[in-house]
């Protein structure tokens, strides 16, 4: 059986109360709930005081993380609907830590009922302690009877399990449990700026433990805020997962190229291609609001680049026809290599937006071809675990191409890399353009 579903990493406790990270989280999840994005839910909310938003997201990544297990549990606890989606998401974020804090059962149950007035709702104060304390006498019955469902055992939709199962038979329960754990927060050290043993003994010296994964890499073993990191402030060091560190190596952009990056917000892959090779970089993005992250992050490494906004799917007029020898694609796609990191995700997609995002990508991939030099090369890269997403559009694209060829990979195979303890779920195909 999963033990995903407990989240192994706990923040520490701070000077607000858990029933005001409780009201915050129900407050979040309700507006996924009500079909927003984790991302846009978060930044809704108001600035919170010291380690309360922290404290509050960590409560809501938690229940959305055990959605399809708590969201079960409240099913067979209440008697009718909940009307209000704040006070059912309450419920759903309670139940999750009644799993995740087992030692304190009666004090998460007092605090949800405390919640529960700071959400606008005294009146449903008995009700949220007679579901909680309900799970609590019924636990075992409720266990066994959840974990008769593939859905409350392992924590994801029924159609998502099956396809990660036909696609990995021998590793499918190990994709899955890796989703629901906590993710890893790894860094890239700037090796304009430093090196990666310098900057290890940086974080020996500040008291942050960390492990290395690659030339660049260090995995921390445990997150922390960025401004405890030394030197991020100034472009030391970025946060990026390790399997996303793999796309600008791979690229190989020499001196004086000049690379595309197509959808490139929030501009970690841009930042990693200028601080391996002195391109002429251009940085495209469909959305205005994060094309500005783009500059920022670049700002910040003290790295300039052209970002344009527009669909990579129109990139030739966007560009003014104007060729590149180098091309990034890290194409939209289900995500469903890095769930972890977006648990709403699991809930929010549908079946069929797998064949949407593949047909996305294939234009894509057919529009910047038009924008490749002879000779040149093109990275497509995708965050997913599904095949449809990644060998079956690459396939589809070579029968098409005839002046494409797919190059080989050292180290990644088929070049899909699939979740683990070190990395995220990405997939990358690179592309060479004959003269």
């Amino acid at each position: 059986m999963l033990r995903a579903l407990i989240p192994t990493e706990r923040p520490a406790q701070a000077s607000h109360s858990l029933a005001q990270a409780l009201e915050r989280a129900a407050r979040i999840v309700a507006q996924v709930l009500a079909g927003a994005n984790l991302g846009s839910a978060l930044s809704a909310q108001p600035k919170a005081p010291g380690r309360l938003g922290a404290a509050a997201q960590d409560l809501a990544y938690g229940a959305l993380r055990g959605y399809g297990r708590v969201d079960a549990l409240a099913a067979r606890l209440l008697r009718k609907p909940v009307q209000s989606r704040e006070l059912y998401a309450l419920l759903l974020v309670s139940l999750a830590e009644l799993q995740a804090s087992p030692s304190a059962p009666h004090t998460v149950v007092d605090q949800a009922v405390e919640a529960a007035a700071l959400l606008g709702q005294p009146n449903a104060r008995g009700l949220v302690n007679a579901v909680l304390r309900s799970s609590l006498r019924r636990a075992q019955e409720l266990d066994a009877a959840l974990s008769a469902t593939e859905t409350g055992r392992y924590g994801y939709p029924q159609w998502w399990i099956e396809r990660v199962r036909a696609h990995y038979p021998e590793q499918w329960e190990d994709l899955l449990e890796q989703g629901n754990r906590h993710p890893p927060m790894t860094l890239r050290v700037n090796r304009r700026r430093t090196d990666a043993p310098s900057y290890m003994a940086r974080l020996t010296k500040a008291g942050i433990a960390a492990k290395p994964l690659g030339e660049y890499a260090l995995r921390l073993d445990r997150p922390c805020p960025v401004e405890s990191l030394p030197g991020f402030g100034e472009g030391e060091v970025s946060v990026q997962d390790a399997g996303a560190q793999r796309a600008a190596p791979l690229l190989d952009v020499q001196r004086g190229m000049r690379v595309l990056d197509a959808c490139s917000a929030p501009g970690g892959k841009a930042g990693h291609l200028l601080e391996l090779s002195d391109c002429e970089l251009t940085a495209l993005d469909i959305s205005a609001e994060r094309a500005r992250r783009i500059e920022d992050n670049l700002l910040r490494l003290g790295f300039a680049a052209e970002v344009r906004v527009g669909d990579a799917r129109e990139a030739n007029g966007l560009l003014e026809g104007r060729m590149f020898e180098r091309i990034l694609l890290d194409a939209p796609c289900s995500a469903s290599g890095v769930v972890r990191r977006h648990p709403d995700i699991k809930w929010n997609r549908r079946p069929s937006d797998i064949g949407r995002f593949a047909r996305a990508q294939a234009a894509m991939l057919d529009a910047l071809w038009r924008l490749l030099t002879g000779n040149g090369k093109l990275l497509y890269a995708t965050c997913s675990v599904f095949p449809e997403e990644n060998g079956g559009v690459v396939r589809a694209f070579l029968e098409r191409h005839p002046d494409a060829r797919r190059l080989t990979l050292s180290g990644i195979g088929d070049g899909q890399i699939l979740p683990s303890a070190d990395s995220d779920g990405f997939y990358y195909a690179l592309l060479s353009k004959s003269a």
